[in-house]
């Protein structure tokens, strides 16, 4: 597909309280979908678990089953965990659908935030950028929260003819919502693609496992997205949450 417009983020030199603050704010007020929103990243070193329990940082001594050195429910596979990531979102803040190699366990700290997957052999309706030179490689640049608009006219909401129609073979493809609250925990396998909209001020951490290459017979797996992308696979490339 031809990219729809700029990669959708862009990096700033925030604080926490500064994040912290307009979060807040975000979930006070409710902001437009036209407004600026914004989330913090952290995280730590897939190396870290093996230094020390007392040399730990906070974030491995309060997720064990994350950082353990042993296979645990969570992180079942040590010798290929990539670490863990962090998030903190505010009320809106959305992350374009796209697919990750590891076995994605996502934990939500606090908050909530609505995924919603869609299994690997539905690429080729969810206008997935092929480039690896592009920022939003593996990703998509449509907005699924236009699907529901797609039958008002351009009058009510300006929107191209290559949208309208990326967006109609989108909303064919076979999607799971859900939405995880604080407590609970997501498994997100191999190469399922997952749309994230961010429900109110939230944290969530999550840690991968390896790759589970074969797939499924019915959803698909590593070669689907293989063939839709026509690209090498390297798990290095992915670290999206």
């Amino acid at each position: 597909m031809n990219l729809l417009g700029p990669t959708p983020s862009v990096r700033v030199d925030w604080t926490f309280n500064q994040w912290s603050q307009h979060a807040r704010y975000a979930d006070e007020v409710g902001l437009s979908s036209n407004s600026k929103h914004y989330y913090l990243e952290a995280g730590v070193s897939h190396k870290e678990r093996h230094k020390p329990f007392e040399k730990w940082s906070f974030v491995s001594r309060d997720l064990p089953s994350f950082s353990s050195p042993e296979p645990t429910f969570f992180g079942f596979n040590p010798p290929e965990q990539k670490g863990i990531q962090c998030r903190f979102g505010e009320r809106g803040v959305t992350a374009a659908t796209h697919y990750d190699g590891g076995r994605n366990m996502v934990a939500m700290m606090t908050g909530a935030k609505r995924y919603i997957l869609s299994p690997p052999n539905a690429c080729p309706k969810l206008g997935i950028v092929t480039s690896r030179k592009h920022p939003s490689y593996r990703h998509s640049m449509l907005n699924f929260g236009r699907v529901a608009l797609l039958d008002e006219s351009d009058d009510v909401i300006e929107m191209s003819r290559e949208e309208r129609e990326w967006l109609r073979i989108a909303g064919e493809a076979p999607t799971l919502s859900t939405v995880l609250k604080a407590g609970e925990v997501l498994y997100i396998p191999s190469h399922w693609f997952h749309y994230i909209v961010s429900l109110q001020k939230s944290a969530q951490c999550n840690t991968r496992s390896g790759i589970h290459e074969e797939g499924n017979p019915v959803f698909g797996g590593l070669a689907d997205v293989e063939k839709c992308t026509a690209q090498v696979y390297d798990d290095d490339d992915h670290d999206e949450d």
